[in-house]
């Protein structure tokens, strides 16, 4: 999800941003946020640390969680820094704060929805883009709000989550992004 809200940024940005500067951040991007994650999940399922990739005990979440944090610190200060890319930089710190308050939970022996998580903080990624640039994008929003219902349903009929577990991952991902918005928007 942050490699999708960051390519829907540089493909609607009306900002001139040089092509090989684009990839250079999406290759980069790309290794960090969906490479890396992969190579530690095998790494933890043969240390035995995690069980499946669905994360089911609060306990196997803890770890992950950790992991993915530092990964989300290392992109914003790294990769797309404040002085680069301001909307891109507040909207990776919204992830982080996304993912620690899942972490907290996943402490307090919560299961909230990484997917909805997810999801929700690029939604309202999307909509403040629509909002700063003053760009219709109403069509990828839609489209995106019924991306978010398929992720929902999905997760209910797998019995993965119940309902306040999907809900409050949805806001635990819409509210930091919403919070950030007074810095850059």
């Amino acid at each position: 999800m942050p490699f999708l809200g960051v390519a829907f940024y540089f493909y609607k940005s009306p900002k001139f941003i040089p092509l090989p500067i684009v990839k250079a951040k999406l290759f980069s991007l790309s290794l960090l946020t969906i490479l890396l994650p992969i190579l530690l999940y095998f790494l933890l399922k043969t240390l035995r640390k995690v069980n499946s990739a669905q994360l089911k005990s609060t306990q196997e979440r803890i770890l992950p969680l950790v992991i993915n944090s530092i990964i989300i610190f290392i992109v914003a200060q790294r990769i797309l820094p404040q002085n680069q890319f301001i909307e891109l930089y507040f909207f990776f710190i919204g992830i982080l704060l996304s993912t620690l308050t899942c972490l907290m939970l996943a402490i307090l022996k919560f299961k909230a929805s990484i997917h909805m998580i997810a999801s929700g903080g690029v939604f309202l990624f999307l909509i403040a883009l629509s909002i700063h640039y003053s760009i219709n994008i109403n069509g990828a929003i839609a489209l995106f709000s019924i991306i978010i219902g398929a992720i929902a349903t999905s997760r209910l009929h797998l019995k993965a989550h119940t309902n306040i577990e999907l809900i409050i991952g949805f806001f635990v991902g819409l509210i930091p992004q919403l919070l950030m918005l007074n810095y850059w928007l």
